[in-house]
């Protein structure tokens, strides 16, 4: 039984049937239907209105945000520069194993409901359950996160005490949700070219490090000096050894929080054009990109500034004003006049991507939730342009939450959320990879072979495994310092505790509250459904490929250059 009152029905019906003829093939209509009362509803189909160009420009948009900009000064003052390096890369090569066991089971079956119900179909209603409101528990909490990060970067020009923060909250969250309500076009469209100009100001700003560690700012070559002095590795909590050990583990969190976001791709699927190909594109581009945009840019950064930094928000306590980014930072200690003003209005540009995306993606996952019976059916609701009304209207109430910086520090809210994103995104990547386990189980029991996929993870079924592993160590170990007792740290700290392991029993409560009142049972690899809908999809993905075929013969489609094939196409 559906755990929401509704009728148990076939996973099938997750995707909706293709009308016999279209015009356009992102021009799909939202029909009505009447219910059991005879009111006229609006029908609860997505529109596919995200092209290509927009799912890759959302896949990067939504993992370069406040972790990688804001998050990294604070993981750089804790541990320094070798550290953060190290975890960085680590890390990203978790993302990467993550993200390509996602991609195999989104090139094979494109669902409307993402990885929720490649859960629920390949592995245990349970877990897709599960996941599902995890993955919304963690974006209705990341929203009002961008939120308290744009408030605490225009604190770089206007303190607190001069303005609140509750001002620039409720612009920014006024903004965020009418760009969500005006449709899916329009939000890739918007997305995309926000999206754009942050690739190319991340560029910038990795650019300008690399001459700000050469001299080439103010004369002063500093290369590796700050490696030096005051080092590469500083202390956390103990000396020596071990601190330096604790250290670099604690900016394990951060380097999570910084990438969380990369696999929203996931979600897309349901509103993407020809999904077998620009999701796999998207995915395996990860790779690159996460070499180019986080291993190098904080490589640099620990060039430009020490670890003791007195401009680093999170280095004193005392330092309430100064620089919210350590890219602003380094602006400023190469002594470079008015740039770390335009970067730091650039970086708010940055968290307001950030925040719209993660509105749109809570939004989704709600109304996936409602489609498979598993949330009130009212939230799987959309109006006549294909948006989640309602879905869209009860993840903006949880926004809401950045209101507590009203009354507390931005800083110090700002690392409560950090500490309850993580854990609900580590939560995340340990269903998708789990999913995918029984997924390759699945597809080997029922004849699946490997020629046969658009998309095979590289490593297979080892690398979901080892990085299953390493996301569960860090789960588990991610608040160690909560634990710990010293004149510096005093006694136990049950706020981090709570915000740091809230998720794990949340978690698993779901998992077996929903085994317990709905009686089902986990699936064998012969029961996965691997098929349901599959025919639908390939259908409309070749007419798609058909309509693209016959505009580039009338001479409407475009083709991208080769110059940028070639040297870009990578990297955007």
């Amino acid at each position: 039984m559906a755990i929401f009152g509704r009728k148990k029905r076939s996973v099938s019906s997750d995707e909706s049937p293709i009308p016999e003829t279209k015009e356009e093939y992102t021009q799909d209509v939202a029909e009505t239907h009447h219910d059991s009362h005879g009111v006229e509803a609006i029908d609860e189909k997505l529109q596919r209105g995200l092209k290509a160009r927009h799912i890759t420009m959302i896949a990067i948009g939504g993992a370069i945000g406040t972790g990688l900009i804001i998050g990294t000064g604070q993981a750089l003052a804790r541990a320094g520069p070798g550290s953060i390096f190290i975890s960085y890369t680590s890390v990203g090569f978790l993302v990467f194993l993550v993200m390509c066991a996602l991609g195999e089971m989104a090139a094979w079956l494109p669902l409307s409901s993402g990885f929720t119900g490649y859960a629920t179909r390949f592995c245990d209603p349970a877990l897709g359950f599960a996941l599902g409101w995890t993955y919304w528990f963690k974006y209705i909490i990341v929203t009002p996160n961008q939120l308290t990060a744009a408030a605490l970067v225009i604190q770089y020009w206007l303190p607190r005490d001069r303005v609140n923060p509750g001002v620039w909250i409720t612009v920014f969250l006024v903004l965020i949700v009418s760009i969500n309500y005006f449709g899916i076009r329009f939000f890739g469209e918007f997305e995309f070219w926000l999206s754009s100009f942050k690739v190319i100001v991340i560029i910038g700003v990795i650019i300008l490090s690399l001459v700000i560690a050469l001299g080439g700012a103010d004369g002063d070559r500093r290369g590796f000096r700050y490696w030096k002095n005051p080092g590469a590795f500083n202390t956390y909590i103990a000396t020596g050894d071990k601190g330096r050990f604790l250290a670099f583990w604690s900016t394990m969190v951060t380097a999570t929080f910084a990438y969380l976001g990369t696999e929203l791709v996931g979600v897309t699927v349901g509103e993407a054009q020809n999904p077998r190909k620009t999701i796999p594109r998207a995915i395996k581009l990860t790779f690159y990109r996460i070499l180019f945009f986080y291993c190098l840019s904080v490589f640099l950064l620990g060039m430009c500034v020490p670890y003791n930094s007195k401009d680093l928000v999170f280095a004193t306590k005392a330092a309430n004003n100064a620089s919210a980014s350590p890219f602003v930072v380094a602006i400023k200690l190469a002594h470079i006049k008015y740039l770390d003003q335009i970067l730091n209005g650039c970086i708010l540009l940055f968290v307001f991507s950030a925040a719209n995306s993660d509105l749109y993606i809570a939004s989704r996952t709600i109304y996936g939730l409602a489609k498979e019976g598993k949330a009130p059916r009212f939230l799987a609701k959309t109006d006549r342009r294909g948006v989640p009304i309602y879905a869209l209207g009860l993840s903006t109430l949880f926004a809401l939450l950045a209101y507590l910086n009203v009354a507390d520090d931005s800083k110090i809210v700002f690392g409560y959320f950090v500490n309850l994103v993580t854990i609900f995104g580590l939560l995340t990547w340990i269903s998708i990879l789990v999913t995918h386990i029984y997924f390759v189980k699945a597809r080997r029991a029922q004849g699946v072979e490997d020629h046969m996929l658009a998309f095979k993870a590289p490593l297979g079924v080892p690398g979901s495994y080892g990085a299953l592993v390493f996301c569960c160590i860090i789960a588990f170990f991610k608040s160690f310092q909560v634990f710990t007792k010293s004149p510096t740290y005093g006694s136990f700290d049950y706020k981090n505790f709570i915000t740091g392991y809230l998720g794990i029993p949340l978690y698993l409560i779901m998992i077996f509250g929903y085994k317990l009142i709905t009686k089902e049972k986990g699936l064998s690899p012969m029961e996965a459904d691997l098929f349901s809908g599959k025919q639908a999809i390939d259908d409309e993905e070749a007419e798609f490929l058909a309509a693209k075929a016959a505009r580039q013969r009338n001479g409407n489609g475009k083709q991208a250059g080769w110059f940028y094939r070639t040297f870009l196409s990578w990297l955007f």
